[in-house]
């Protein structure tokens, strides 16, 4: 099954084309390799997904074209869940500025 469209069965991503924009920003990686909306993805990958500062590692278990919405989370199992600091969270004191 494509990338993108694991993403939308399974309900870790609202909508298609929005799994479609994130691995077309390198924000999704198939065991540790950059992927795209039209890799394939099978039982047993893992999935690193990163949503602004948060990162999601998952682990597929099972590929299926159609999926109620309370059967989703048995698709993958949630490995990790971590949040990326960056710079930008860091508050900083504005420069003094004369006018």
């Amino acid at each position: 099954m494509r990338l993108d469209k694991f993403l939308k069965v399974s309900r870790l991503v609202k909508r298609r084309p929005l799994a479609k924009a994130l691995c077309d920003q390198g924000r999704v990686e198939i065991n540790g390799k950059a992927a795209k909306a039209g890799s394939e993805v099978k039982p047993g990958d893992q999935l690193r997904i990163r949503f602004g500062q948060h990162v999601l590692h998952v682990q597929v278990e099972a590929v299926r074209e159609n999926v109620r919405k309370e059967e989703a989370g048995s698709l993958y199992t949630v490995l990790a869940q971590e949040r990326i600091e960056t710079p930008d969270d860091e508050w900083q004191e504005p420069p003094d500025r004369e006018f």
